[in-house]
């Protein structure tokens, strides 16, 4: 067993730690990231939204409360949508932006500027003018591969021109803001006479427009990421990622988060319109069912903790339980310690692999409310399931099941690794004991 575990080390020490640290830092990944956290709180707000649109109640209920609730939101249905439109119905225009004006820092340019350009761009191509209107249809989740396309893009065009210095210059007495302008007149006519010719090309010969075009391109990849072996493949390379002291989570969600957008926005507009949730694995799913307090769902483990027999592992229990319940679990991770302990490998690769397929088919034989909403990732995770599900009961029951069962597969692993700790405090006190004594 030692054997096998050095060479299980070894491999992710050589193979998998320099390969997920160059993903990890890579400008494109990174930018995708940060342009989705810029957006997560206009996203967050908008799907709150939909709890006052759609409260979680029967239409043939009975409670005066519940009538008159939902009878408010149908007659007022267009004035409520109203702030879910312009957060999570425009969230490429804030993805766009965000991705942009990240990737401009990696080139020393001015993020401000390099956003206002990729937002240009994308409604240069995502935004069809037809009889006087503009269409909305791919600002949201259908939107969300060419807002990511077109920011790097732009950017990277920008970039370019910049480093071969095809710009307009002023002279140094004008101010910074006009010289700044001028600069940028290059970089917007090069967008322009780029995307919007290939925009018409691909139009005349395809009958769609550049986001149609990529949609049915990656229509594929997104029915491939709602199933349950990428599910499983996605928390595998996040927990052995994070078993070697790497941010799985954060390479993981970067990768995955285009595609939670696209499904998270397909199950919006199919609750919108009474239909059935389609999709199943988006964000709350990950968040709530998979790592119930962190990465590895140690909430379970925390409260176990607390009730050890090592002195150690009670401290860091009750250094653990508190951050523990908004999903930061740090403290249980580098403090047990979890991180490269070769006691608790199995349960913390395993664990959130069997609640992810305890998940995934509650949710699939829908006996489980799937998520419409986005919810902040440090919300406790029975409130946040609930929550992510429009304040459906389903999901409490679901993740209570999950904590139990992690409670119960960390267990004999934390008495094993506790007979080990209590062996070298008996040790440590036999020893603190006879030097006491010879000095006396």
């Amino acid at each position: 067993m030692s054997s096998l575990y050095s060479k299980l080390i070894s491999i992710i020490e050589q193979k998998i730690t320099p390969m997920a640290g160059a993903v990890g830092q890579q400008k494109y990944v990174t930018s995708i990231r940060d342009g989705f956290i810029t957006a997560l709180p206009f996203m967050i707000v908008g799907s709150f939204m939909l709890v006052f649109i759609f409260p979680p109640f029967s239409p043939d209920t009975t409670w005066g409360f519940a009538q008159a609730w939902l009878k408010f939101s149908l007659d007022h249905r267009d004035a409520l949508m109203l702030p879910f439109n312009f957060s999570m119905g425009i969230m490429t225009l804030f993805i766009s932006v965000g991705i942009a004006a990240s990737l401009a820092k990696h080139h020393e340019l001015d993020p401000l500027t390099a956003g206002m350009l990729s937002l240009m761009a994308f409604l240069l191509v995502a935004a069809p003018l037809k009889d006087g209107q503009i269409s909305t249809a791919y600002f949201s989740g259908q939107g969300i591969f060419t807002a990511i396309l077109v920011a790097i893009y732009s950017t990277e065009l920008y970039a370019f021109l910049k480093r071969k210095n095809i710009t307009i210059r002023l002279p140094p007495e004008v101010p910074t803001g006009v010289a700044r302008s001028f600069e940028i007149l290059v970089p917007v006519l090069a967008v322009v006479v780029t995307l919007h010719p290939l925009n018409l090309f691909i139009e005349s010969q395809l009958g769609m427009i550049i986001p149609e075009a990529i949609m049915s391109l990656v229509k594929p990849l997104v029915a491939a990421s709602d199933t349950l072996p990428a599910v499983l493949l996605s928390v595998l390379v996040c927990q052995v990622l994070w078993f070697a002291g790497i941010h799985g989570a954060l390479i993981v969600t970067g990768i995955m988060n285009p595609f939670w957008m696209a499904n998270l926005s397909i199950n919006q507009a199919a609750m919108a319109a009474g239909e059935v949730i389609p999709h199943i694995y988006v964000q709350g799913f990950w968040d709530h069912y998979l790592l119930i307090g962190g990465v590895g769902s140690t909430l379970p483990l925390a409260f176990l903790l607390l009730r050890s027999k090592a002195i150690h592992l009670r401290t860091i229990g009750r250094m653990g339980v508190v951050p523990g319940l908004f999903n930061i679990n740090e403290p249980i991770l580098f403090g047990a310690p979890i991180i490269m302990n070769p006691l608790f490998f199995l349960p913390f690769v395993l664990v959130p692999m069997v609640n992810a397929t305890l998940a995934w088919f509650a949710l699939d034989l829908d006996l489980v409310s799937r998520v419409v909403s986005m919810t902040p990732w440090t919300t406790p995770a029975p409130i946040g399931a609930s929550w992510a599900a429009n304040w459906s009961f389903s999901p409490v029951i679901l993740c209570l099941m999950c904590m139990v069962t992690s409670a119960a597969m960390y267990l004999p692993f934390l008495k094993a690794y506790e007979k080990q700790l209590l062996e070298q405090e008996n040790e440590n006190s036999v020893e603190h004991t006879q030097e006491a004594t010879q000095s006396a």
